[in-house]
């Protein structure tokens, strides 16, 4: 939903950033030829992380070469033939579908006129892909509401919203037939899901101030909202620590070096730009061609007065 789980190729072997590469490459087609080419535009680097959590360890699928639908005179290999990415694909769509919902209904008119259109066009696909996860598309949808009643009442709190928002990623979870490995793979959704939560406070902070809209870290500090990067930091590494607990119980087979990868150097590299102002001007940074660092941004949030 956001794009704040990615891995950082630059730092990857070049073997996992290739394998990295093929699993989104995967996750585009395979979106493609369950939504058509249309579906291929939501494509998000968030159910790659997904889509390689659900993956079976001892490995399954193939890996061919397949035309590029962006550049189509490119061939790139694409991991194909898994379940978790038409699981991933499917929570791509209810979770993008829900979200356009959010913005029509909370968005200014630009947004709101914007999302109405993208959601005509995503409505036929969203409804095949509810069939599909009708248990977590019931979640998201109860969990959004909710998430709706505490912005209303404009709840001072971090962890109230941050829970709501988490059980929707936690949800997005697939029964794997092994309850451990179920259990453990919810566990690292939850927990990523509220990181996702309170990095997103964090970045729209200031755009949240000047359109008067809900904010936790607003809602909790007000005019102060801004000197509390280190408490907000320190809970996001709890929930980041919990995350790597629950992803050392079991064996990831092929896909280990990677999921390792996006949680120990992708999410906190991400954090970084974010918490240095620096995330929107960086994202292309972290996958293709990444190049040298950025210098800083024109503002350090940490230090910015709202």
């Amino acid at each position: 939903m956001f794009g704040y789980v990615r891995a950082v190729t630059s730092a990857l072997p070049p073997e996992e950033a290739q394998r990295y590469e093929a699993v989104y490459c995967g996750l585009c087609r395979t979106l493609g030829s369950r939504y058509g080419k249309s579906a291929q535009l939501i494509l998000n680097y968030d159910f790659v992380f997904l889509a390689l959590l659900l993956a079976r360890p001892e490995g399954e699928g193939s890996f061919p070469t397949c035309p590029c639908p962006v550049h189509p005179w490119r061939k790139k290999t694409c991991w194909l033939g898994s379940p978790a990415l038409a699981e991933a694909a499917d929570a791509t769509v209810i979770l993008t579908w829900w979200k356009l919902q959010d913005a029509i209904r909370d968005g200014d008119w630009r947004e709101r006129g914007k999302s109405r259109a993208a959601a005509l066009a995503l409505r036929g696909h969203y409804r095949a892909a509810a069939a599909h996860r009708p248990a977590f598309d019931r979640t998201v949808r109860t969990c959004l509401e909710e998430l709706h009643q505490l912005e209303e009442a404009n709840v001072p709190s971090l962890d109230r919203p941050a829970d709501t928002f988490a059980r929707i990623l936690q949800a997005a979870g697939a029964d794997t037939g092994l309850a451990a490995r179920t259990r453990a793979v919810e566990q690292i959704l939850y927990h990523v899901g509220r990181w996702i939560y309170l990095a997103d406070a964090w970045d729209d902070l200031d755009q949240d101030w000047q359109a008067g809209n809900y904010n936790p870290l607003l809602a909790r500090y007000g005019a102060e909202a801004s000197q509390a990067a280190a408490s907000l930091r320190e809970t996001m590494h709890v929930s980041l620590g919990l995350a790597k607990t629950a992803f050392a119980l079991l064996d990831w087979g092929q896909w280990e070096p990677l999921l390792e990868h996006i949680l120990s150097t992708g999410l906190p590299a991400v954090e970084e730009a974010v918490f240095t102002g620096q995330w929107k001007q960086r994202k292309r940074p972290f996958h293709h061609n990444p190049g040298p660092a950025l210098p800083a941004g024109p503002y350090d949030k940490e230090n910015s007065k709202l």
